[in-house]
């Protein structure tokens, strides 16, 4: 973090299959002091008691523990950033009330939002292929995230698209990704 600048954080999204884990491993690598933090990963470390939601739908005690990811993915990228490392977050986000929860754990950063957009049937191949995680129980999230975070950050249709030029297009413009400040 350079002295006097506020740390510069970067939030990667989509839904399932959307490519969020790959992007934001890649975009972080073409950095030199850069951290990934997977919004997954983190909700894997609850042991007992974990709760995911069920046909897309985040609510009760689901919603409370993915908005202590949330919460727990900003402390998380606040450190590194103070410890000088450019953090990027990596989480399935689609409502404006969970971006704002992002924006407000952090406030007084530079927030950049990255949403991967392919077409769904696209998403429902990458899903496939890598094991059928998801299927079409989450398609639905396209139409609630394009409705929600529209005029939000970057948007990046990535259907045709490797992840290395996916990565080249989000840098060339970078600019649009920024996030006013609350």
């Amino acid at each position: 973090m350079t002295m006097g600048r506020p740390p510069e954080i970067w939030l990667v999204t989509g839904i399932p299959g959307a490519g969020k884990t790959s992007v934001a491993r890649a975009l972080a690598e073409r950095l030199d002091r850069s951290a990934l933090v997977e919004g997954d990963a983190l909700r894997h470390w609850v042991v007992r008691g974990a709760a995911w939601p069920e046909d897309g739908a985040l609510e009760g005690e689901a919603e409370r523990q993915y908005e202590l990811a949330v919460r727990n993915m900003c402390l998380l990228a606040r450190s590194y950033a103070e410890g000088g490392f450019t953090p990027f977050l990596d989480l399935v986000v689609v409502t404006r009330y969970h971006l704002e929860a992002f924006r407000g754990y952090l406030r007084g950063a530079r927030l950049r939002l990255v949403v991967l957009a392919p077409a769904v049937e696209v998403t429902l191949e990458r899903d496939r292929a890598r094991g059928g995680k998801s299927g079409d129980g989450w398609t639905h999230l396209d139409t609630a995230m394009r409705e929600e975070l529209a005029g939000f950050g970057l948007w990046v249709d990535s259907s045709a698209l490797t992840i290395e030029a996916t990565v080249d297009a989000i840098l060339e413009r970078q600019a649009e990704a920024l996030l006013p400040p609350l």
